[in-house]
């Protein structure tokens, strides 16, 4: 029986698997220690990034929006009695001044009421002279009582003016002097009593009159108005503007108080946009601003805001103040720059994407000799649509990064080429 000698074999070839598979695990821990450690380092290409340098200058806080023009003001066209189209005027587009003829209604039933009052007026004319020659007469009546009550008082005044000369010389006894001036002091008081009723029924009959007269004024005022009624069948322009929006067409039925048209007044043009509630204290009535039409800039004044909030805006209007562009027109869209402070020196850096990656936390800064960037902390203040405010992190002269951070993963230095 042969016997044969076993080899034995090495600790490498009895464990092989173990140890390729704690190789593998402990370069993966190393792998995954060197992510979680954040030291990664990326090479990238500088000329697809935006280098700038930081600077002090003059910060000053602005918004930049689109605003539209639109008309300073949109009336609606109204008629005020209703009827069919008899006659359409004047057309959509057309620049009209105020008063001149829009269209021109006709509504026979109008005219039968109209005329109706017109012969009720004439009836009541009638009847109003008729009470006037009736006072008249009782006016007459109450001069002609007056003067004969006047004659009545004067009459006894001279007989007892006799009487008592009479009775002076001793030509009559004191008993019938006693008789004629009780006689005198009865008609006296009679007469006076017969004045007195008849400046009351003077009183009276001048009341009567003052009364006849404001109501033959009300009903005439009454009566003309209603006659002006038929001047509401003639639409007319309330004030200068562009006519728009007018759509009828002949015998078409329009009712009274509905809008038949617009005219929209056009100066002063008036500018809307929409403001970010983030401003909504800092946007006040009569605050500059200022226009860009083609490289020129006009001044602009808010004359509104609106506290309303929509979407989280608010809108506002502005007119222009002074100079305006000589090609304005209803619904273009002008630049408008809004000015929230004065000009002040602040550490200013370019607008990039790298705020919306870092949330304005951090930038990667240029070293000296321009091969590498690292992340550095900073501090963001203000900002305006081309820069914002550095309060931290970043001196004058600083070389900052400030695109392509989308693309930069979790490096925290960028080795560039």
């Amino acid at each position: 029986m042969d016997r044969h000698q076993i080899k034995k074999r090495s600790v490498w070839y009895r464990y092989r698997y173990y140890m390729i598979g704690g190789i593998i695990f402990l370069a993966f821990v190393v792998f995954v220690w060197i992510l979680s450690s954040g030291g990664q380092k990326l090479r990238v290409d500088k000329d697809n990034l935006s280098v700038h340098t930081v600077k002090r200058d003059k910060f000053m806080e602005y918004i930049d929006v689109d605003g539209i023009i639109e008309p300073h003001l949109t009336l609606k066209v109204n008629p005020g009695e209703s009827g069919s189209i008899d006659r359409i005027i004047a057309t959509s587009g057309q620049f009209i001044e105020q008063g001149d003829t829009i269209v021109v209604l006709i509504n026979p039933e109008l005219l039968r009421t109209l005329n109706e009052e017109k012969d009720a007026w004439e009836k009541q004319l009638m009847t109003f002279r008729e009470k006037e020659i009736s006072i008249e007469k009782q006016n007459l009546n109450l001069r002609k009582s007056s003067m004969k009550a006047e004659y009545d008082l004067e009459r006894p005044e001279r007989t007892f003016a006799l009487d008592e000369e009479e009775y002076k010389m001793g030509a009559i006894g004191k008993a019938a002097f006693e008789l004629k001036k009780a006689d005198y002091d009865y008609q006296k008081r009679n007469a006076q009593l017969e004045s007195e009723s008849l400046r009351q029924d003077s009183i009276t009959g001048e009341l009567s009159r003052e009364l006849l007269k404001n109501d033959r004024d009300r009903e005439e005022r009454r009566y003309r108005r209603a006659m002006e009624r038929i001047n509401q069948l003639v639409v007319l322009a309330p004030t200068l503007g562009q006519l728009s929006g007018l759509n009828l067409t002949p015998g078409q039925q329009v009712s009274n108080n509905t809008a038949i048209a617009e005219i929209k007044v056009l100066e002063p043009f008036k500018i809307t946009t929409q403001i970010s509630e983030y401003y909504d204290r800092r946007i006040v009535e009569g605050q500059a601003a200022t226009a860009t039409v083609d490289g020129v800039q006009y001044p602009l004044v808010i004359t509104r805001v609106v506290s309303e909030m929509r979407d989280r805006n608010f809108p506002i209007e502005l007119v222009f103040d002074g100079s305006q562009p000589e090609d304005v027109r209803i619904g273009r869209t002008y630049r408008v720059k809004i000015e929230l402070n004065e000009p002040e020196d602040a550490v200013i850096i370019p607008r990039g994407d790298f705020f919306q990656q870092t949330g304005g936390q951090w930038i990667f800064k240029v070293n000296e000799s321009g091969t590498k960037a690292s992340r550095v902390p900073i501090r963001i203040g203000r900002q305006n649509p081309q820069t914002y405010e550095v309060i931290e992190g970043l001196t004058p002269g600083d070389r900052i990064i400030t695109s392509g951070y989308s693309t930069f993963g979790n490096a925290v230095e960028l080795l560039l080429r």
